[in-house]
């Protein structure tokens, strides 16, 4: 019996060129997410369907919440604090500023808090994107280089950190200890040839590993030894990242991208760059707010 209960179905007719990193904010029972290319930050309550947007001072990989208030933004060139109060965004700091063709890309929260986020090369080509810990005061690199950088993710027992090597279409394990160092780095799945690239995962409460798909037109969910479980089919071909949300943590919301495709393509998926949303029968689990 699989765990999925609904089709994926479009929620919010954006039509971006670069969907990402939905996040469930507890606090505001609400659903953060970004569009990379089109430097926005949007927000969604389900509950009352009110949405809002605000833009970004450049490309923005992530918005992930800071306990007290507030948001840390994964903009091109660094760490920033944004306020979707006034919109405003303030410098936090620069982990490569000897990169300029980089940016960041994609970000999660450990149980202490502390902030792990991943570079890239804009241009997806060269080796020179890394796994970044961030806690408050040290930034440290903490995976070798890849050209494209996606998650990380954090089991639900705090113990395994996953991050996504997509070129490459490799998803890597390691373990996370207590001080938030990582050991014992393995190959946790590989995408095949022709299946897509794995982009952003995501882990439910049973600790199985969900991970969009660019050019795969689905999201496929993992157990935590790696054996696939399921397939989500989506009627686009690029989802980038999934977000369990909703009052109990059962409704998955993905985004999904549009860039890849020429104006043939965008007229065979009319729905590319859509938020979506389907419903499970197991849980998501509560990003911790950053400690920073």
């Amino acid at each position: 019996m699989g765990v999925v209960k609904s089709e994926p179905q479009s929620i919010w007719a954006l039509g971006g060129p670069l969907l990402e990193g939905p996040v469930w904010v507890a606090r505001e029972k609400a659903l953060y997410f970004v569009d990379i290319k089109r430097h926005r930050i949007y927000r969604l309550d389900p509950a009352t369907g009110e949405r809002a947007e605000w833009a970004a001072p450049d490309q923005v990989g992530f918005v992930l919440p800071i306990a007290g208030g507030g948001f840390v933004a994964g903009l091109k060139t660094g760490l920033s604090r944004f306020d979707p109060k006034d919109g405003s965004f303030a410098a936090i700091l620069s982990p490569e500023p000897d990169q300029p063709g980089n940016r960041l890309n994609d970000g999660t929260v450990d149980g202490a808090g502390r902030l792990w986020f991943g570079s890239m090369d804009d241009a997806e080509a060269g080796i020179t994107g890394t796994i970044y810990r961030y806690d408050g005061k040290t930034c440290t690199a903490t995976t070798p280089k890849v050209s494209i950088t996606n998650g990380p993710a954090v089991s639900p027992d705090g113990r395994t950190l996953y991050h996504v090597d997509t070129l490459g279409q490799v998803i890597h394990a390691a373990t996370l200890s207590e001080a938030g160092e990582l050991s014992d780095p393995r190959v946790f799945a590989r995408i095949g040839e022709g299946e897509g690239f794995p982009d952003g995962p995501t882990c439910d409460a049973e600790g199985c590993v969900w991970i969009g798909l660019y050019n795969g037109g689905a999201v496929r969910r993992y157990s935590p030894k790696g054996e696939l479980l399921e397939t989500v089919r989506f009627p686009v071909s690029a989802i980038t990242k999934v977000a369990f949300g909703g009052p109990e943590l059962k409704t998955v919301f993905a985004t999904t991208a549009n860039k890849h495709l020429d104006a043939a393509g965008r007229a065979k998926e009319p729905l590319a760059g859509d938020l979506f949303r389907f419903e499970v029968d197991v849980p998501g689990v509560v990003l911790p707010e950053a400690r920073i």
